[in-house]
Order: structure tokens, then sequence, then C-alpha cells
């Protein structure tokens, strides 16, 4: 089996790229512009948008996530994984480019997790004191299994998408250090 390989969509070189090869997986810079260019192919097990994707005044990944709407299902259907973060912005359409309907209301504040599905929990915040954490929000409106909760709302949900998973969450925190090798052995890599 080979080592998984994530990308991380954003528009610059972020710390977020260091914290990913630190978990012990290859992690590729995907910026819009190249996300969008029909000429890209990258293979990857995991994609990752980080919080604030949806936000003009932090990023332009929206537009390319968008563009690449038709590429992204492919991937999912591949067998590859999405781990997207909060849209830090109060948008309906945020999450409009996912293949299954997700509504996010934005609204940042400390709150405690309650988890609902254990595994995919540890995996995403076992490093955290689940009691205090920062979310950006919560989904209103989701299709999949509810990962996490606060205050009875999902702040992280998964939903299969062919052979694929996308997981997404409020939380505005890094992953846990064994998300990256868990969703690794969960997902194949997939040409996106």
């Amino acid at each position: 089996m080979t080592a998984p390989r994530a990308a991380l969509l954003w528009d610059s070189p972020t710390t977020f790229v260091r914290f990913v090869e630190d978990c012990g997986v290859a992690c590729q810079l995907v910026t819009p512009q190249l996300c969008a260019a029909p000429f890209f192919r990258g293979s990857f097990s995991v994609l990752v948008v980080p919080t604030g994707f949806a936000n003009a005044a932090y990023s332009r990944t929206l537009i390319a996530l968008r563009a690449s709407r038709e590429r992204l299902r492919r991937f999912l259907e591949q067998g590859g994984a999405l781990l997207v973060f909060g849209a830090a912005i109060d948008r309906a359409d945020a999450y409009d480019w996912l293949p299954f309907r997700l509504v996010y209301h934005h609204e940042h504040a400390p709150c405690r997790l309650d988890p609902v599905e254990p595994v995919l929990f540890d995996a995403l915040f076992g490093d955290y004191d689940s009691d205090a954490i920062e979310c950006d929000g919560w989904f209103e409106e989701h299709e999949g299994e509810v990962i996490a909760t606060a205050k009875g709302r999902p702040v992280a949900v998964a939903k299969k998408v062919g052979d694929g998973l996308v997981v997404a969450t409020t939380v505005h925190e890094y992953p846990s250090r064994g998300f990256f090798p868990f969703i690794g052995r969960e997902s194949r890599e997939a040409v996106f």
C-alpha cells in the first residue's frame, strides 16, 4: 500500500500544508487557478478545503470549486476523500459545488462538541478538549451522517459519494493528527 497523498486547495502557501506533512502524508498546494484549469491532473487520496474558502476577503477558492464541480464528483466517485471546513461567511450557496445539499450558518464561538459517530469523531477531534473548541458555525441543512453536534446543531457531517467520502466540519481547528492516516486508509488515490 502506498502512503496517502493530499492536496490543499488554497490561494497561497500556508502552514496547513506543513501540518499535513507532519502527519506523515505528502501534501501539494493546489491554487484556485490550478484547480480550475482543465489540463490539471493530480492524483490524491484526500482533498482539503480550509476554513474561509467562500469568503472573498480570504480566498478565491469558491470560484474554482464551482468550476471544478464535475471533476470533484468524479474524484469522489473513484474513492477519493474530501475534508472541507467552514465557509467563514453567511452564504446559503457556499457549498453548492458539492454533489449533495449542505447549508451553513456562520457564527464564530467556543463550544462543547458532542460525539454522534465515535470513529470519525475521534479521528477528527481526538487531540482536542471537546468541552472547549472553536466553531465558526453549524449546518442548517445537510444530507449524510452527523459526526458531531454543538448545542444540538450539526457541526460535522459525513456523506458517501460513490466510493468516496466527504467530511464537512465547522470546527475552527486543524483536524487531529491521526485524521490523515485514518482517511488515507479509508480512501483510494484518485485523479482530480
